[in-house]
């Protein structure tokens, strides 16, 4: 039984939701979002609470009910808070600036990579080693700081690479003195 599917949503302020069969559309004040939903679920809004609710009891309809509550309720915190990760340069010489619509990275290539903003995106960078990602959408916001994060992954040695704010890397003795 799916207790975070059981659990109804609270409308925030500001925010307006629609339904139409499986689809739904969140507008608040930073934007509109419109998901299409697996048909295994329903949408019952009663004054400032929806409720999610699944059609059978089978094991399909059971996995759904509460990945659907939890994506509808991410949609109306996106539209009125908006989500953010904010990633850390780590290195000599290595920084990050935001041109137009390209991040622009050194992070030790023999060339900056240039790193294209997607739509919906926002970035910002603060200090040259600070990068923040910012969107209504927390799936979007979480693929582009991982996509940004591959451009150069923490290694273990030094700890030189893009990671997330607050993230341990685990790190490796080097060498051993030779000889002895």
């Amino acid at each position: 039984m799916s207790r975070v599917g059981l659990k109804p949503i609270k409308i925030p302020d500001g925010v307006t939701v629609a339904f139409e069969q499986s689809k739904a559309t969140v507008t608040g004040s930073k934007g509109t979002v419109t998901k299409e939903f697996p048909p295994q679920c329903d949408f019952r809004q009663e004054n400032e609470l929806v409720y999610v609710s699944r059609r059978k009891e089978d094991k399909l309809h059971r996995s759904m009910h509460g990945l659907t509550r939890t994506l509808l309720s991410n949609m109306m915190l996106g539209v009125s808070k908006g989500f953010s990760k904010q990633l850390e340069i780590v290195g000599v010489g290595y920084k990050a600036e935001v041109k137009g619509k390209e991040l622009i990275l050194a992070v030790g290539y023999s060339n900056p990579v240039h790193f294209r903003i997607p739509e919906g995106i926002s970035i910002e960078t603060p200090s040259p080693t600070q990068i923040i990602v910012k969107g209504i959408e927390k799936d979007a916001v979480g693929q582009v700081a991982a996509n940004i994060r591959s451009i150069r992954p923490p290694e273990p040695y030094k700890g030189k690479g893009i990671k997330y704010l607050g993230e341990h890397i685990q790190r490796k003795a080097g060498k051993a003195a030779a000889g002895a």
